[in-house]
């Protein structure tokens, strides 16, 4: 009864700060991003606050996904030090209950944050941010990316039945078949130059992009204007997934049916097979930055020392996330492993956890 009693409570503490960090950390992004995008096209036709203040608002949810470790870190450490400062730990060590019984429910409670941030809210923040880009492009068309700052432009360079093109777009959709401020510049067979073509969007169909709101500049002749163009291409969606298509923009439900597919087709798909691995070694990530927590909030009981040892853990949850943010390049360019790239950091920073843990308790 005591352990049960002792485990909801403690759950219900670090649930409380660590949601609330959250909401916290969400308030101040979407102040930053709404503030920014009213400096940035305040004097822009159409732009209202209750527009930019929808796009805002349907972007905090994949910039939350970024933060929810630190969430984790910083809501563990606040728990602990309030358990600390009313010496409950003290108390519940003095009813014989070990530094595990009482760490425990604070890491199961990091465990289902960290499967419901992959397997609800990661989908939930995707499909938001497609309709925020969206929303973006209606009201901004080619200024999209100016205003706010989304996605980087993407250049592919393809083949189609009347040659080769290069196609650079400023804003992509739908990862990667609908495309934004985009400028082709085809080749003849041999290899000349024949054309440049500016259109203010293009959609893949099949066999080719479907180009509207199109200007063709030659060197023969004035340019020209088309309502809609079509641009010939031989590649499929998939390979323009892969070429455009950014690794976050792509749902954890929807991952693991991409790389197979890019497999099958003998495409590398280094990059999802990663963001895949990573979004899977969230828990454990989560899981790491909770036994931080913890090391310091036993610390803290015994010995004092608040700011110096907060700062420590602070510090090693920011050393934890460069490290992470090394194995994510490392794994993207197809240095190492995804698997390794993606669950070394928190495998490495749960046995360090754990071992502190252990030194400070058994000496």
């Amino acid at each position: 009864m005591i352990g049960m009693t002792l485990t909801r409570y403690v759950s219900g503490r670090f649930l409380t700060a660590i949601l609330g960090l959250i909401v916290m950390a969400a308030t101040l992004l979407f102040l930053f991003d709404f503030l920014e995008l009213v400096r940035r096209g305040g004097d822009r036709e159409g732009f209202t606050v209750a527009r930019v203040a929808l796009i805002s608002l349907l972007r905090v949810p994949m910039l939350l996904e970024q933060v929810l470790p630190f969430a984790a870190l910083f809501g563990s450490i606040a728990a602990f030090v309030a358990l600390s400062r009313r010496l409950e730990l003290v108390i519940a060590r003095a009813a014989g209950a070990s530094v595990w019984q009482f760490s425990a429910p604070a890491l199961l409670v990091a465990i289902v944050l960290g499967i419901a941030s992959i397997t609800l809210f990661n989908p939930a923040a995707v499909y938001l941010k497609d309709k925020s880009d969206a929303l973006g492009v209606s009201l901004f068309g080619n200024e999209q990316k100016l205003l706010l700052q989304t996605t980087s432009e993407a250049w592919l360079r393809q083949d189609g039945l009347d040659g080769e093109t290069i196609l650079r777009a400023k804003q992509s959709l739908d990862q990667g078949l609908r495309l934004f401020g985009v400028t082709v510049f085809t080749f003849n067979k041999d290899g000349s130059f024949r054309e440049r073509i500016e259109a203010d969007s293009a959609r893949l169909d099949d066999g080719a992009w479907n180009l509207e709101g199109v200007t063709v500049y030659t060197a023969e002749d004035e340019p020209r204007t088309y309502a809609s163009y079509i641009v010939s291409t031989y590649l499929g969606p998939l390979e323009v997934r892969e070429s455009i298509a950014a690794p976050d923009s792509i749902s954890f439900w929807e991952l693991p049916r991409f790389i197979e597919l890019a497999q099958r087709a003998s495409l590398p798909a280094h990059r999802y097979s990663l963001q895949y691995q990573m979004l899977l070694a969230r828990p454990l990530l989560l899981t790491a930055m909770v036994l931080i927590a913890a090391a310091v909030s036993l610390r803290i009981s015994r010995l004092g020392g608040l700011g110096k040892l907060i700062l420590g853990g602070i510090s090693a949850g920011f050393v934890l996330y460069v490290l992470t943010e090394l194995a994510k390049d490392l794994g993207g360019a197809g240095i190492v492993s995804p698997v390794i790239a993606a669950w070394s950091p928190g495998i490495v920073a749960t046995l360090m956890g754990f071992t502190i843990l252990l030194h400070q308790e058994d000496g």
